[in-house]
């Protein structure tokens, strides 16, 4: 089986472990296959691929699209390492307000599926950190939501030694009390 598979407390939200084959030369492996994703996690349509960069102690979220453009994610890290978030804001889940945190990294190339319905963010561990990541929907501005990063409520453990640096948009999200979630 080329990628492995692993259920998290969150349901649907999965961390996903790819093949690596690697030698003396360097490595290779599999980064997306149609139909390994759909028979192991969902049939999905990605129709965008996003790569960020920032800086140690950047924090970018909590994000997320509301219906009717609702967006899922694969999340990988391409160069450095995060620590990758997924909130559950999905009303009439027993996992409403629930989070999940993995760190992601170029040396251990685990991905996280965040399907629609969560929230998601990232905090960079290292000098800098890229980060790619398909969705299966376009970004809509008029669906796109946003939750406080250091919600008491979610109570999200972030790995971090300072203050993160965020963007306006970040520092001024609102708490999931007030947020517009997913019914």
């Amino acid at each position: 089986m080329p990628i492995t598979v692993i259920d998290t407390k969150l349901d649907s939200v999965k961390l996903i472990e790819p093949r690596v084959f690697g030698d003396e030369r360097g490595f290779f492996m599999e980064s997306w296959n149609q139909r390994d994703f759909d028979s192991l996690v969902k049939p999905v349509n990605f129709i965008q691929d996003n790569h960020s960069r920032s800086k140690r102690g950047v924090v970018r979220g909590l994000h997320f699209q509301l219906p009717p453009h609702p967006q899922a994610k694969l999340v990988r890290c391409v160069l450095g390492s995060i620590f990758d978030v997924a909130v559950d804001i999905r009303k009439s889940s027993p996992t409403y307000g629930q989070w999940v945190g993995f760190e992601l990294s170029a040396e251990n190339k685990r991905q996280l599926w965040i399907p629609e319905g969560f929230a998601h963010g990232f905090v960079a561990l290292t000098d800098f950190a890229e980060v790619c990541y398909k969705t299966n929907e376009y970004w809509h501005k008029e669906c796109e939501g946003s939750i406080r990063w250091d919600d008491p409520t979610i109570g999200i453990v972030w790995p971090m030694e300072r203050q993160p640096c965020l963007s306006e948009k970040d520092a001024l999200a609102p708490y999931f009390k007030d947020a517009i979630t997913f019914e």
